[in-house]
C-alpha cells in the first residue's frame, strides 16, 4: 500500500525506477548464465578430447558436463522468466503515467470486439475505440473482465451493486501490488480464455457413460506393464498378448467416444495458466468490503481452490498433449493411454464443471473492479456521485469531460433539476455544445457503472442515456441521416417508457428537414420525452427551436455557448451561460475561410 502522503504520480514513477533497477540486475545475470553455459561447452569439448584422445580420464567423467549444463539451462530460464515480468511491470507503471498525464491514447484495450449495435449511446459517447473510456478504464487480462466492464457501462446498473462497488473500489483503490500482480501473470500480455469454449465444454454432458471401464482400463495397464515384465524375465509372452488383446478391444470399442473428449478438451481449455494464476493471486488477497468476500468465497468447488482444480486440469491437458509423442502413440494401446486421460478428464468435469461459470463470472468482476480501482486511484480528486430519491435529476458542479486533459477541458455547472426538466443548449458551430453533452452522458456511464466521475460534486437519481449525437447516412443500408435520427428518436422514446428514467442527449435536433417540419417534429418529440418522465439535453444552433423553451414551458430552460471573433480568430471560453446565445457567427465564419458572402 503506497504511502499517503504520496501522489499517484509519484508513487507510479518510484516504482517504475525500482522495477527498471530490477530489470538491469537481471540483464546482467541473464548475460552471466550465457556465458556460463558457453563455458560449460567449451570446457566438455575440452575434456571429451582429454578424454578420448590422451585417456586422461574415465569418458563417464564427461556425463558431469551436460548434467552442469541442463541445470544451469533451467535457472537460465527462470532468470529469463523473471525478467519478462518485471519488464511487464515497468510497462504496466509506464502506462499509469501516461493515463494520469493524459498520454493514455493508443496505450490501451479499444474494446472493439465489444458488441454495441444495440447501445443508443455507445458510439455518441465514445465508449470504445481508440480514445474511447474503455481505452481508458481497462486493465482487463481477460475476456471475462473486458465483457464485464463493458455491460457495466453499456447497462446501468442496481443502485445497491453501485454502493457495493463504492465499497470495493474504496478497498482496492491503494492495492497497487495486487494490480501489478495480476497485470504481469501469465505468459504474455494478450487478453485470453476463452470464455464460451471453457463454459461449454464444462457444463457439456459426458461422453464415457461406463464408469466401471475406466477402473477396468487401469487394471489393464497394470496388467500390460506387468506382463511386459514378466515376458522380459520369464521370456513367457502369452499373458502380455492377451491383455494387448483385451486393451485393443476397449480401445476400439470407446475410439469414438475418446476421440470426443480429447478433442473437445484440447480446442476449449486454452490459457488455463492465465486462469489458475488469477484465481491463485485473487485467493490470496484478504478482502474486508462484502461484495469482494463474496467473489472471494465463489473461487472455490467443493472446498477444493478453484486454482487448485484448475491446476490438476492443466495437468490433464498437458497429459493430452503429449500424446503427440510418437513414444506415447506407440504405448496408447497397451497402457488405455487415451482412455485413461479421456476419463480423468470427464472426471474433472463431473466434479468441477458446474463450478467453472461462477468462477469466470468472478474473475471478470474482479477485473473490471481492478481496473476502476486504478481509475479511482489515478484520479483522486474526482469523487464518486451521490444518488438521490425523487423525480428524475441530474445535477454536477465543475463537471468536465474525462477524455479531454485536464490542461484543456472546460468545467461547467449542470443542473436538470426540479421543474427544470430540459436544458436547450443554443451556440454556434465549435461552441461546445456537443461536448459538454457527452460530459453529461459519459458521467452518468461512469455513475450508473460504478466508477467516479469527472466533477467537484455531482448528484443525481438512477438514469439511463439516450443519445443522438453521431447519426449519419447509411450507404449500406440506403438510409438517410435524417431517417437515422428519426428512427433513433423513436428508439429512445420507446425506451422512455422503461424504467429507470432516460437522460436524453439530442445534438442538432432534427437538422435534416426544413425548418418549420423541425419546429413541429422538435415540440412533439420533446413533450412526448417529457411526458414519459424523461429528462435531457437538447443542442441546436437554430435560433428558432430556443422559442419551444421561451415562456411556454417551464420544463424548458435555455442556456448558450458564446464565442467571439479577436483579430480575425475565433475565440470561445466554452463556458455555459444563462439564456438563448445572443449573436451568430456564421457568416463571419464563411468569410473567415475566404468565401465572398
Amino acid at each position: 500500500m503506497p504511502p499517503s502522503d504520496r501522489s499517484p504520480s509519484e508513487e507510479y514513477k518510484q516504482r517504475q525506477q525500482a522495477r527498471e533497477q530490477h530489470v538491469a540486475h537481471i540483464e546482467k545475470l541473464h548475460r552471466r548464465f550465457g556465458n556460463l553455459r558457453l563455458l560449460i561447452v567449451t570446457a566438455t569439448l575440452i575434456a571429451a578430447w582429454l578424454s578420448l584422445h590422451n585417456d586422461a580420464f574415465s569418458p563417464w567423467w564427461l556425463l558431469t558436463g551436460p548434467a552442469l549444463f541442463l541445470a544451469i539451462a533451467i535457472l537460465h530460464a527462470q532468470v529469463l522468466r523473471n525478467r519478462s515480468c518485471a519488464e511487464r511491470a515497468v510497462d504496466f507503471y509506464r502506462k499509469g503515467l501516461a493515463r494520469i498525464e493524459d498520454r493514455w491514447i493508443g496505450t490501451g484495450q479499444t474494446g472493439d470486439r465489444i458488441d454495441t449495435h444495440t447501445s443508443l449511446y455507445a458510439t455518441d459517447l465514445d465508449l470504445f475505440g481508440s480514445g474511447s473510456l474503455f481505452e481508458l478504464l481497462s486493465l482487463a487480462r481477460t475476456r471475462m473482465g473486458e465483457d464485464t466492464l463493458a455491460a457495466w457501462l453499456l447497462t446501468p446498473s442496481p443502485i445497491a451493486d453501485i454502493k457495493q462497488r463504492h465499497a470495493a473500489l474504496s478497498e482496492l483503490s491503494t492495492r497497487l501490488d495486487l494490480r501489478e500482480d495480476v497485470a504481469i501473470l501469465g505468459e504474455d500480455l494478450k487478453v485470453g480464455i476463452r470464455t464460451e469454449a471453457l463454459t461449454h465444454w464444462a457444463e457439456s454432458p459426458n461422453q464415457l457413460k461406463h464408469h466401471a471401464l475406466r477402473w477396468f482400463s487401469l487394471t489393464l495397464s497394470l496388467a500390460s506393464i506387468a506382463s511386459a515384465i514378466y515376458w522380459a524375465e520369464r521370456g513367457e509372452k502369452t499373458p502380455f498378448f492377451l491383455v494387448l488383446i483385451l486393451a485393443s478391444i476397449i480401445t476400439a470399442s470407446l475410439r469414438k467416444q475418446t476421440a470426443e473428449v480429447l478433442q473437445s478438451t484440447e480446442h476449449a481449455l486454452k490459457d488455463l495458466q492465465l486462469l489458475s494464476s488469477l484465481l491463485a493471486r485473487l485467493e490470496r488477497e484478504h478482502f474486508e468490503s462484502p461484495r469482494l468476500q463474496a467473489l472471494k468465497r465463489d473461487l472455490s468447488s467443493h472446498h477444493l481452490a478453484g486454482s487448485r482444480a484448475i491446476a490438476r486440469l492443466r495437468t490433464i491437458v498437458e497429459y493430452i498433449n503429449a500424446l503427440e509423442n510418437p513414444i506415447l502413440r506407440a504405448l496408447n494401446v497397451p497402457l488405455l493411454y487415451g482412455v485413461q486421460v479421456a476419463y480423468a478428464a470427464e472426471a474433472w468435469r463431473s466434479a468441477h464443471g458446474a463450478a467453472v461459470r461462477t468462477w469466470l463470472s468472478a474473475v471478470g468482476e474482479a477485473e473490471a473492479l481492478l481496473s476502476l480501482s486504478a481509475y479511482t486511484y489515478e484520479h483522486p480528486a474526482d469523487p464518486f456521485p451521490e444518488f438521490v430519491e425523487g423525480p428524475p435529476c441530474f445535477a454536477a458542479e465543475q463537471l468536465g469531460h474525462p477524455l479531454i486533459s485536464a490542461a484543456k477541458c472546460v468545467r461547467n455547472d449542470v443542473s436538470i433539476c426540479g421543474e427544470t426538466r430540459v436544458l436547450l443548449i443554443s451556440g454556434s458551430n465549435m461552441s461546445g455544445k456537443s461536448t459538454l453533452m457527452r460530459a453529461v452522458g459519459i458521467n452518468t456511464v461512469l455513475a450508473m457503472a460504478g466508477a467516479p466521475i469527472r466533477a467537484q460534486k455531482m448528484q443525481l437519481t438512477p438514469l439511463q442515456i439516450g443519445a443522438s449525437v453521431l447519426i449519419n447516412d447509411s450507404l449500406q443500408e440506403g438510409s438517410s441521416r435524417f431517417y437515422a435520427e428519426i428512427t433513433r428518436l423513436r428508439q429512445i422514446c420507446d425506451l422512455a417508457e422503461n424504467h429507470p428514467p432516460v437522460l436524453f442527449l439530442l445534438d442538432e435536433l432534427l437538422q435534416g428537414t426544413n425548418s418549420k417540419d423541425r419546429l413541429i417534429g422538435a415540440q412533439g418529440v420533446v413533450h412526448a420525452l417529457l411526458d414519459s418522465g424523461a429528462i435531457g439535453l437538447i443542442s441546436t444552433h437554430d435560433l428558432a427551436l430556443t422559442n419551444i423553451g421561451e415562456q411556454r414551458d417551464p420544463r424548458l430552460h435555455n442556456v448558450h455557448l458564446q464565442d467571439e471573433i479577436e483579430d480575425g480568430k475565433m475565440k470561445f471560453d466554452f463556458k455555459l451561460q444563462e439564456g438563448v446565445v445572443t449573436k451568430s457567427n456564421g457568416i463571419e465564419l464563411m468569410r473567415l475561410i475566404g468565401l465572398k458572402v
